[in-house]
């Protein structure tokens, strides 16, 4: 299986695309795993927000194969712990799942395209992140996952 997170817009802020680096890196230890930004929308001061995220929502959909299993990053969507994360990814392996593919959209969200193009949704807390903070929480939940799965000494149960 192949990991992807896909994100909406680059990261402005060096510390935080140096733990984006990180984790990247530790990644490639366990699974085959790709981090793809999606450009930011030009002239999106000009969009509003619902014509933003429809836009940005084309873009998502063009990088989903029919047989990729979608998971949108969403405060709406299932929580898990680290431990339950890790089975959950542990099922989707096992499963025999070409790509499994995370999305982190824009400052706004979703398109109701992509909610309908979604196999589920994943909620990292019911706290608010912004698009970008939201990468290496993420990353590093990625990772933690693997290093439970592998009972190596990362997690402290």
């Amino acid at each position: 299986m192949q990991i992807k997170l896909l994100a909406v817009g680059k990261t402005d802020h060096p510390a935080i695309q140096n733990l984006i680096e990180e984790y990247c890196k530790r990644l490639g230890f366990y699974i085959r795993f790709e981090l793809e930004i999606i450009p930011d929308l030009k002239n999106s001061k000009s969009l509003n927000e619902a014509k933003q995220k429809e836009k940005e929502g084309e873009l998502i959909l063009k990088k989903v194969q029919a047989a990729d299993e979608l998971v949108l990053l969403d405060e709406t969507g299932k929580s898990y712990t680290s431990i339950d994360f890790s089975e959950y990814l542990q099922k989707k392996m096992n499963a025999g799942i070409k790509q499994l593919i995370f999305v982190i959209g824009g400052p706004y969200g979703f398109s109701e395209q992509v909610y309908q193009r979604a196999n589920s949704k994943l909620s990292l807390s019911k706290m608010t992140f912004s698009h970008q903070m939201i990468r290496p929480f993420f990353l590093e939940q990625l990772y933690r996952a693997f290093t439970i799965l592998k009972n190596e000494p990362y997690h402290h149960r």
